[in-house]
């Protein structure tokens, strides 16, 4: 994938020290139960990693699995972080990777933009992690709903290969209105300390898929939260309905709920 024109990213320092740190976030307030793994080949890059999304909490868990495997992934996520005062500066230096689907300013980049800038990220061998769902889920049972193709169209350009990536207990930590409600939750979580599960799953098969054809970019969505929820379904064993943890602050919708 990497060309020889183009030069291998390495992770950042910073990156990689936050990783540490959100390990040490995560256990102040849940248990971290990591599963799966990523083939020794694959950690390097390049290589999607696609994951549900449940809560504001996630990418705080994810960062401290992934660290724990050894794998460094520029996260695909919400312009609204880039231009935060403390962490923008700081996801830029990790070298995450800004998803604009609102513009504040008509001088920042299209959401497409975000498109290309992960093609170079995997034509330098990265590892991109992104949720194709495109929001925090708001399937009633929180189960992945249908997602967007724009992650799969971005499989199918790079032909590299995407591993699901599925948790289950991070929704507990912050309600979905975060940063409303948040302190009061995070001091709850730190008394009962409860399990937060991630799996990661055996790569998705998406052979016989072509991007350009028509109804492929969806086949393949389609595939990868299949995957997903496949996954996730061990995880969440004891929950298959509704979940015990009640987020008054989360609305419904059933709109995109994947069958």
């Amino acid at each position: 994938m990497s060309s020889p024109s183009i030069q291998r990213w390495r992770s950042p320092l910073v990156w990689r020290f936050a990783q540490w740190v959100a390990r040490g976030a995560v256990a102040l307030v849940a248990r971290l139960e990591v599963t799966g793994d990523v083939p020794a080949e694959l950690r390097d890059g390049p290589l999607i990693l696609a994951g549900n999304h449940i809560g504001p909490f996630d990418p705080i868990p994810i960062g401290a699995a992934t660290g724990l495997l050894g794998v460094h992934p520029r996260i695909m996520a919400t312009g609204g972080l880039f231009r935060a005062p403390v962490i923008g500066p700081l996801m830029r230096a990790a070298g995450h990777l800004r998803v604009n689907r609102t513009r504040v300013d008509p001088s920042e980049p299209a959401a497409g933009a975000a498109v290309d800038d992960a093609l170079a990220a995997l034509a330098a061998g990265s590892v991109v992690f992104a949720y194709p769902e495109g929001r925090i889920t708001l399937d009633p049972h929180l189960w992945p709903e249908r997602g967007k193709t724009g992650l799969a169209r971005l499989a199918l350009a790079a032909d590299v290969p995407v591993i699901p990536v599925a948790q289950w207990g991070s929704h507990e930590v912050l309600p979905y209105a975060a940063p409303t409600g948040m302190w009061p939750a995070v001091w709850a979580s730190m008394r009962h300390r409860r399990t937060i599960r991630i799996h990661f799953g055996a790569p998705v098969d998406l052979s016989g898929l072509v991007l350009g054809r028509p109804g492929d970019a969806m086949r393949a969505t389609d595939r990868i939260i299949a995957a997903i929820r496949d996954n996730l379904v061990p995880l969440r064993a004891d929950e298959p309905g509704a979940p015990r943890h009640t987020d008054p602050t989360r609305p419904a919708d059933t709109t995109r709920t994947f069958r």
